[in-house]
């Protein structure tokens, strides 16, 4: 299994088989249309727009004026398509190719909502048009990771109404709502950025996939409560930590039930909670932190729809699907990822054929060991399903850069980055020398 490190100048997409005729998915990771805490910055949260006009312009012209190309992500609900398309001149780059290769470039916004949010509570709901192809219901039942999970009925996805998401997952019924197009096409190219992640610990191609979902309320982010009984969104139970949890519903249930005069109750609620309780900058919730033992486990299940997903809801035995990874490490995002960390300048794509083979080599760039990331590490230990067959004996290093040459196994041995995890993260994945 073939990774390879190189600088943009060198990128090398030879190893894209492209045929005629192609339906070609591009997916960048286009979570938020800029940082939450400086409106000036962009180029760390989301995928180079260098890099998507030039493998886009790649895989026009190996279509030779047959087949299609859809550039399509689902960002966070509260984010701005329209921002994150202009600053990445995404429309442009669609135009520019569709008429010096005559070929169909599309862009899509997956969601079928975006949120208003204010002071973190969110006040508007715009209903979306979602997938021009509409959406499918996959059930994993037993294949599912949350199959048997002690964590069942406590789950919280991406809004405050949390029996929605308990009722899609809870004994053999384990449910995801995916958008049709990234399951129909016959090539799907992975564009994900090289970040921190406070759910994971990193945001590569794995995490990636939560951009090809229609209902991030069918997604389990974290388990209430802490360790202690179960759960993983705080780290300790304290007094303080209980009567947070009983707060932050009371607010929850006051914008869900009361829209518009409850919203700004909750508001108000929020700015005072942040007082007592602390800012989430500075103290671990809602599973921002290295025991969150829930969000791996669904970016997994993700990747399984995507490998194995047929267009009628039914899997595969064996997967068909054309996969690449293009990972974006031109500038990365170290510190409070995946939307609040800081730029850094790596200049790098790392690119290869298995997503977990890619992971596994990019965590190592950013300084981290993959075996303590759980997302990476336990996408080796499917049995069912598999996502991957690599090993890391298997892998095979390829880049510009000599010292950077080799098999997997050496390569680790060498000195890379030093990315700054996110601080629920700190001195928890780091690479220590073997």
């Amino acid at each position: 299994m073939n990774v390879h490190i190189t600088s943009p100048e060198n990128l090398d997409l030879s190893f894209i088989n492209i045929t005629p005729g192609d339906w070609v998915v591009l997916k960048p990771n286009f979570v938020k249309e800029n940082k939450e805490n400086d409106p000036n910055e962009w180029e760390s949260v989301v995928t180079s727009p260098w890099l998507i006009r030039t493998v886009c312009e790649y895989v026009c012209k190996n279509l030779n004026s047959k087949g299609k190309v859809t550039i399509c992500d689902a960002p966070q609900t509260d984010s701005s398509f329209s921002k994150i398309a202009e600053r990445t001149g995404l429309y442009q780059i669609a135009l520019e190719c569709k008429e010096k290769y005559k070929v169909e470039v599309e862009i899509i916004d997956l969601r079928s909502e975006e949120w208003t949010n204010v002071g973190g509570i969110i006040t508007e709901r715009k209903k979306l048009k979602g997938d021009p192809n509409g959406v499918i219901a996959f059930s994993l039942g037993k294949h599912s990771l949350f199959y048997g999970y002690k964590g069942e009925g406590k789950y919280y996805g991406a809004d405050y109404d949390e029996t929605s998401i308990n009722e899609h997952h809870q004994g053999e019924i384990q449910e995801y709502l995916i958008c049709a197009t990234p399951i129909l096409a016959d090539v799907f190219i992975n564009l994900p950025k090289l970040k921190t992640h406070k759910k994971t610990g990193v945001t590569l191609s794995l995490k990636n996939l939560v951009g090809i979902n229609a209902d991030k309320n069918w997604l389990p982010h974290h388990t209430a409560g802490s360790p202690e009984n179960g759960g993983d969104q705080y780290a300790e139970s304290s007094l303080k930590r209980k009567l947070e949890q009983l707060a932050v519903r009371f607010a929850r249930t006051l914008s869900l039930k009361i829209p518009i005069i409850g919203s700004k109750l909750a508001i108000q609620l929020r700015k005072a909670g942040t007082k007592t309780f602390g800012s989430t900058q500075k103290v671990i919730r809602s599973g921002n932190w290295y025991g969150n033992d829930t969000t791996w486990r669904m970016a997994l299940d993700l990747n399984w729809c995507l490998f194995y997903g047929n267009g009628d809801g039914t899997f595969k035995s064996v997967s068909t699907k054309r996969y690449y990874s293009i990972l974006d490490g031109i500038i990365g995002m170290e510190g409070d990822g995946p939307m609040q960390g800081d730029p850094i300048h790596t200049n790098l794509v790392i690119t290869g054929t298995d997503p977990v083979a890619v992971d596994m080599v990019a965590a190592r760039v950013m300084g981290f060991d993959w075996r303590k990331i759980p997302v990476i590490r336990e996408a080796l230990n499917l049995k069912s399903m598999p996502i991957t067959n690599v090993r890391s004996e298997e892998i095979e290093v390829f880049s510009d850069n000599p010292e950077w040459n080799g098999n997997f196994l050496e390569i680790e041995k060498k000195e890379f980055y030093k990315f700054r995890p996110h601080f629920g993260w700190k001195n928890k994945i780091e690479n220590e020398p073997r």
